[in-house]
């Protein structure tokens, strides 16, 4: 039998269809190629994407600690305690600049601005005070700077060694004039961020910064005795009446008597609610992510509490910081300036409201705060003969990071 022959070869050239056809033709195999290209494109970006890590999901090259607080807690005292670390570039209140651009409006409308700036300050992206300073500016524009070590030595100003314990007044001296740039520089050189804020009354605002996953976010929430808390903001009235008039959402008013304790009466409350969503509101993943401190306990053995911050943050406590720590609370007085870490007799400050503030003034601040000094563990006094008894222990024994919510609702405050 003989095989059938095979078709010859069409030679090229001999297609005769139409010319109009043919461009048709044309025009989608251009059209299908585009396609296919695109397609091979992005199957090559999904399999990148999951091939390997993505760069957003690893872990942050610096630890960030964001020190919350309200005024006249002892947050300069522990900010210093950070910032005194070689280890760490520390800001204290970036987000006054918020505030005072924008006064006009409450806290709580401030509260995102506040977020977003500190978000940014963290990653070192120090462009976000460009909508809340001149254009051409020093390192010394910035609120309360020479409060950072970390801008007192290299990078940010060549005068002292980043191991040397500095204070306010040399680095003021001898380091304000070096260009707002060395700010974003110097943050950048350092294994840890810590930032001190007063302008947070809400956990929850900052759990978008807690599941980030470009952060390597802890909370260190500092609260103080109420009482001591009123007396000190007595003696700093003037200093605070601006701040004061955006929590009590006053518009230009002038500040009342009874709103000082209106806005004790604020703060009580936020430290509350902040303690309530740290210890028992925040995810599982996220709960060892804050730590609460009062300041009593700082005061009353300031070397074994600042090994515990210290260790919370993942900072080794060196041997001269340990004697830093001993004197600055080991001093004389109740200390020169406000708002100073002067050394100065720690544990005398903390109950110097018992010798100055008359009782009826303590038992309608008593009565305000109440609920958050029982949550906190601060007893109140019954009496003026209470008050003067230095001998009575007003502070009970910490039991504030206890792995459960109290058993009854009496003793958990309402949100």
């Amino acid at each position: 039998m003989k095989e059938a022959a095979l078709p010859a070869p069409r030679r090229l050239g001999t297609n005769r269809r139409p010319l109009a056809a043919m461009w048709k033709r044309k025009k989608l195999s251009v059209l299908e190629i585009l396609a296919v290209i695109q397609t091979l494109a992005l199957l090559s970006f999904f399999a990148q994407l999951y091939s390997r890590k993505s760069p957003q999901l690893e872990k942050p090259a610096q630890a960030h600690i964001l020190i919350l607080s309200s005024w006249r807690s002892g947050s300069s005292f522990l900010g210093q305690l950070f910032s005194q670390h070689p280890d760490v570039f520390y800001l204290m209140e970036p987000a006054w600049h918020v505030w005072a651009a924008m006064q006009q409006n409450s806290a709580k409308v401030l509260h995102m601005a506040v977020r977003d700036l500190v978000r940014s300050v963290f990653k070192c992206d120090m462009s976000v005070f460009d909508a809340y300073m001149l254009e051409r500016r020093n390192k010394s524009a910035l609120f309360q700077w020479e409060a950072s070590r970390a801008l007192c030595s290299p990078p940010a100003c060549n005068s002292f060694q980043r191991s040397d314990i500095i204070t306010k007044d040399a680095c003021r001296t001898l380091c304000g004039k070096y260009p707002f740039s060395k700010v974003e520089e110097a943050c950048k050189t350092y294994s840890h961020v810590v930032l001190k804020e007063v302008r947070f009354f809400d956990l929850k605002v900052l759990y978008p910064l807690l599941a980030d996953p470009s952060l390597n976010l802890k909370i260190i929430h500092l609260v103080r005795d109420p009482r001591a808390v009123f007396h000190s903001r007595k003696n700093t009235a003037a200093l605070l009446a601006h701040d004061n008039k955006i929590v009590v959402r006053h518009q230009g008013q002038a500040m009342e008597p009874e709103d000082s304790y209106i806005v004790m009466q604020e703060i009580c409350k936020s430290h509350m609610k902040i303690y309530k969503e740290g210890r028992w509101g925040l995810p599982g993943r996220l709960r060892d992510r804050y730590l609460l401190v009062r300041y009593e306990d700082i005061v009353h053995d300031p070397v074994a509490e600042a090994a515990r911050l210290y260790s919370f943050a993942g900072l080794c406590f060196m041997p001269n910081l340990q004697s830093w720590v001993h004197n600055i609370t080991h001093g004389q007085g109740l200390g020169r300036r406000a708002f100073d870490t002067d050394a100065r007799d720690a544990l005398d400050v903390s109950q110097a409201w018992r010798r100055s503030l008359p009782y009826l003034q303590i038992a309608k601040l008593q009565d305000i705060c109440k609920d958050a000094m029982e949550l906190l563990g601060y007893q109140q006094v019954t009496s003026e003969e209470e008050q003067k008894n230095m001998a009575l222990d007003l502070l009970r024994p910490r039991r504030l990071n206890g792995p459960s919510p109290p058993s009854s609702s009496a003793s958990l405050p309402p949100s």
